[in-house]
Parts: structure tokens; sequence; C-alpha cells
């Protein structure tokens, strides 16, 4: 009779623990994401109701306070039936009875997103355009709040570019969706007569906020990067790889007005890096020239002829007070979607 294997390699065990860790922490966040779906429903559904009754029956504000009252003391242990909340449940039930796309996508998100986006954003378009990218990007509430402070929704691909003309698509269409105009720098601190070396030794310093503004995607390749182009030396403002776009991603700083000049100097550094660094599985390289200002007739014109993929968008610094300590661009943790969902707690309603 042969007897089982008792001795394992540490490599493999190692390899089939962090699977098993993988499973377990997909699954707690599947079961925490569906306990919020549920929650948002249950928050719908009364809304809704409140909303029917009051149309109904002709029923003022006096019904909150009551129905209030009325819930703590049927459902004593329960958090999420104050006043506040309630008023809170049929303001957001108000603001998606007409649409239905809309209604089903704030399930979505966590409930204090939803207030958040409530209070700070009236348009149902915007609304749902932040509620995309908080699915898609998983910001946290102060991510959230940073990307309004900053008006992202209007700033999302408005950069000048030739892109439509210079890539194919789906990549075209990817690729003008990741860069915008104007670009937010509220971390920097800088004199109006900062030379581009300057900002662009702020913007490594504060490498964490100028990759949460670049946006989702970006990996830094390196400054100051060295190409070597008939035996004479090139250095590249700031080098990047885009993980969706698939490509290099060459940004070119100006603390100045942008000038024709500019789109001929990208031009050839992006020859120099699909030459010298792009793999044969990667997209073409895209340039990114950020100008403190910008005529937009002359950047249009100056694309034009231009059959790399370029672009250019202004810069600007200092247009909010200060960061939030945490920001993230990742899922969000376990604890926060617990946090969340902290109105099903069993602890009583203060």
């Amino acid at each position: 009779m042969s007897s089982k294997r008792n001795i394992f390699s540490s490599e493999g065990y190692q390899a089939f623990l962090e699977e098993i860790k993988h499973n377990i922490q997909s699954a707690q966040i599947k079961a925490a994401l569906s306990v919020n779906r549920s929650l948002l429903e249950l928050y719908l559904s009364i809304g809704n109701c409140i909303l029917e009754k009051q149309d109904e029956e002709g029923w003022g504000k006096s019904v909150i306070e009551r129905l209030s009252q009325d819930l703590k003391k049927s459902f004593p242990h329960l958090k999420g039936f104050s006043p506040r909340n309630l008023w809170d449940m049929r303001r957001l039930s108000e603001s998606v009875r007409d649409n239905q796309i809309l209604r089903q996508v704030v399930a979505e998100i966590p409930w204090g997103h939803n207030l958040l986006l409530l209070n700070k954003i009236k348009d149902v378009e915007e609304r749902a355009w932040y509620i995309s990218k908080i699915v898609e990007h998983g910001w946290s509430r102060n991510s959230l709040s940073l990307q309004i402070e900053t008006d992202l929704y209007h700033r999302t691909g408005k950069a000048i570019t030739n892109f439509e003309r210079t890539l194919p698509t789906p990549q075209s269409d990817l690729a003008r969706e990741t860069f915008k105009d104007p670009y937010v720098f509220d971390f920097l601190n800088l004199g109006e007569e900062a030379q581009e070396r300057a900002v662009e030794k702020e913007l490594l310093k504060h490498i964490t906020s100028f990759l949460l503004e670049l946006g989702a995607g970006f990996a830094f390749v390196g400054n100051q990067y060295l190409l070597k182009v008939a035996d004479k030396d090139y250095f590249l403002d700031l080098l990047f790889y885009h993980l969706k776009l698939r490509c290099f991603v060459v940004i070119e700083l100006k603390a100045r007005a942008f000038i024709p000049e500019d789109v001929g100097k990208m031009n050839f550094y992006l020859s120099a890096v699909d030459d010298l660094l792009k793999h044969s599985a990667d997209n073409p390289s895209i340039g990114m020239i950020l100008c403190k200002t910008k005529e937009q007739v002359t950047a249009e014109y100056a694309l034009r002829d231009i059959t790399k993929p370029i672009g250019v968008a202004q810069w600007q610094a200092q247009i909010t007070k200060s960061l939030p300590e945490q920001l993230q661009t990742e899922l969000p943790t376990i604890e926060e979607l617990e946090a969340e969902l902290e109105a099903f707690s069993v602890e009583g309603e203060e």
C-alpha cells in the first residue's frame, strides 16, 4: 500500500495559499457588494413608498418624522431610520424616478457615495458618469469628492488631439477618454515663474497624487528618460506605460504657452520611442504636451498633418485648498464596504 506524501515544497504551498486567499477575498468583496445592493434597493423602495403616499394622500413632511419614530419602535436594534436618512431615501428615489437606467446603477455604489453625488451633482447624465467611474475604478468617497471638486466630468476627453486620425478604433476612443484638459495639479506649490524642471521635480515628489490626476492605467517608467539617437543624448521629461492602451506615453512639460514647435519635438521623441523601446506587441506610443496655456486653433493646426498620436492640454495648480489624506484608485477594502453598510448595525441608533 502506498502512503500519502507529507512533504511538499514551500514554493508550491505558498502558491496554493495565495490562491486560496485570493478566492476568499474575492468572495468577501462579492458578498459585501451584494449586501450593498440589497441595502440600496431597500432604501430606494422606502423612498419610493414615501413619494407615492405623498402624491396620493397629499401628506407633507411630517410623515417622515412619524415614520421614523414608528420604524425605530418596530426595529429597535437597526440603524438607518432617522428622519434625515428617510428624507435622503426619498430624495434619492425622486432623483431616479424617471430614469430606470440610473435607478439600476445607483445600487452598484455605496450609500455614502450616492449621498455625495446627490448633494453635489444635479445633472442626471453627469451623476451616471461618475457612478460608472466609481464602479470601474473603485473610488473611495475621498477620491470621489476630489474628482467632483476638480470637475473631472467636464475635463475628461477635452484635450486637443489627432487620435481619431492616427489611431485605429476602438483605441482612438479609449485614448481620447484617457486624457483631459486641463490637468489640475493642485498639490503643487510653485511660483508663477517656475521652470519645467521645478514642475517636474514637484510632480515626482507627489507621484501618488500625480498618478491619481493622470487617471487609472498609468505606470511610471521614469523621468528625464535617456534616449540615444545618432550618438546624441535626448531626455524625455516623463515616460509612462499605459496598461489599457498597451503603449508608452511620453509627457512633455512646458511652463509656458504652447508653440507649434513643441509638436515637432514630440513627433521626434515618439519615433525614437517606437524604434528603441516599443515591443512588437505594443500599440503606437502616444505623446501629450502639457503647457501653462494654449491657443486652440494654433494647436489644431500644429497637429493637423502629424501622423503620430499627439495631444495638447493645459495644466494648472492650486485650484483646490488641499488633497484628502487618503486617496485610492483600487477597489474599496472590505472594511470600507462594511463601514458603508453600518445602517444594518445592531448597536442601536444615536
